[in-house]
């Protein structure tokens, strides 16, 4: 799953590089569909069952559904592109992510046609993972794809946390904010969900396409309004005039159960037994990071000072784990990327302190925009920069971590793992 930086370490632990990305691999292993899907699958229903889904893990899940399931099955699922598995029954489509594209629209489109015609005695098996909301690009009556992608794109950029940018695309959409479920009813919606947001909260995985909504379409505008981004006149009227989402008292939504199958702390927990077996004390200090990223990187490597010095919150060897997902407001020329960014900030804030490694690595394998899941670094990471005239500071002003660590070739690739529970973090003391 992608190269390791070749430079000879001497740590107690031995590689600490192999070391981190054995973490890392483990925490994708504990997310993959094929192990969480086929313990939440329900029983057979009297009638039909359509399997629809949307997200990175999306054709992974449905492949995991047809190999798990007994019976009749139909349906369309859509991922991001380079993201689809051969399925046998269900069509996967795919489309673009983070920004969304005409064949998303097309998807969401077919999506809602499906569930739209089915009764009492009928299924919808929905498989919703991160991803999910860009994907799912069904712009509401009024608005244009254009519109959303201009928003998309805005939000992106302002540094808005995804529980704000899911907030808005439920309130500009026809199918999310638990619209899919409503266009579903009479029939039953099971919804099997991989979390990749803090808290694990249903109504924000890729923004509740099965989950009622409590907040209103006044909330999403004024949070446009905070972060400053340009409101087309269509969005405006919309936001202005809509009834909002199927709300907790909608009886559309009495036939739903929704299953949160993977989080980030089931991966986390997986990579703290690999360190556990290496003999380093694992603290697992969040699965719900957020924040700058480069604020982040900051306060991590104030607590790897803290272990290094006084032996809390544990003596070395450690390893400080965390999840969750950081933003980066980009003012630079660079890409972005905010795991690559997070530990760019980390060691310009260790300074090349001694015996501290770290990855930080987006489960889904790819880091923003680029096929790069994240980075490593090490106490000779600042060094090597210089012999290679790479400035790091100058870097971070540009939020260009992916071109940093491209010239260090400190870089992760792994390819797409076909699930996403979110950042993983790693910061290992030896």
């Amino acid at each position: 799953m992608g190269r390791l930086p070749s430079r000879s370490v001497s740590s107690p632990v031995g590689d600490p590089a192999v070391l981190l990305r054995a973490m890392f691999d483990a925490a994708v292993a504990a997310a993959d569909p094929l192990r969480r899907v086929p313990a939440f699958l329900p029983a057979r229903p009297a009638g039909r069952v359509v399997v629809v889904g949307a997200g990175k893990a999306a054709a992974r899940m449905a492949q995991a559904v047809e190999q798990a399931w007994d019976g009749p099955l139909s349906g369309l699922v859509v991922t991001r592109y380079g993201h689809a598995v051969p399925c046998a029954h269900i069509e996967v489509v795919q489309a673009a992510h983070p920004l969304p594209d005409a064949a998303g629209e097309r998807a969401a489109r077919r999506i809602l046609e499906l569930v739209s015609d089915l009764g009492v005695d009928d299924l919808v098996l929905a498989l919703i993972s991160g991803g999910g909301s860009a994907l799912l690009a069904l712009p509401a009556p009024g608005i244009t794809l254009a519109d959303k992608q201009e928003i998309s794109t805005a939000l992106l950029r302002s540094g808005a946390s995804i529980a704000t940018m899911n907030l808005v695309r439920k309130h500009l959409s026809a199918i999310k904010g638990g619209r899919l479920a409503a266009a579903a009813y009479p029939a039953a919606t099971v919804g099997l969900l991989i979390s990749d947001v803090p808290g694990d909260d249903p109504a924000v995985i890729a923004s509740g396409p099965t989950v009622a909504e409590a907040s209103t379409p006044a909330q999403a505008l004024a949070a446009l309004a905070a972060f400053q981004v340009r409101v087309p006149p269509a969005v405006r009227e919309h936001l202005e005039t809509s009834q909002g989402c199927p709300g907790p008292d909608d009886p559309r939504l009495a036939r739903v159960a929704n299953h949160v199958i993977a989080t980030p702390q089931q991966s986390l927990e997986a990579a703290a037994a690999v360190a556990r077996q290496a003999g380093v004390t694992p603290v697992i200090l969040s699965d719900s990071l957020e924040g700058e990223s480069r604020e982040v990187g900051i306060v991590l490597a104030g607590i790897a000072r803290q272990v290094r010095r006084h032996g809390q919150p544990a003596p070395a060897p450690c390893v400080l784990l965390s999840g969750g997902e950081t933003t980066v407001t980009v003012r630079g020329p660079g890409r972005g990327g905010r795991n690559v960014e997070l530990l760019l900030s980390l060691a310009v804030a260790l300074r090349g302190e001694p015996q501290v490694h770290a990855i930080a690595c987006d489960t889904d394998g790819v880091d923003g925009s680029e096929e790069v899941a994240g980075a490593l670094i090490g106490p000779d990471t600042l060094r090597r920069a210089a012999e290679l005239g790479v400035d790091p500071a100058t870097a971070l002003a540009a939020n260009d971590g992916h071109g940093f660590f491209a010239v260090l070739d400190d870089q992760v690739v792994s390819g797409p793992t076909l699930t996403n529970v979110n950042d993983f973090r790693a910061v290992l003391i030896t």
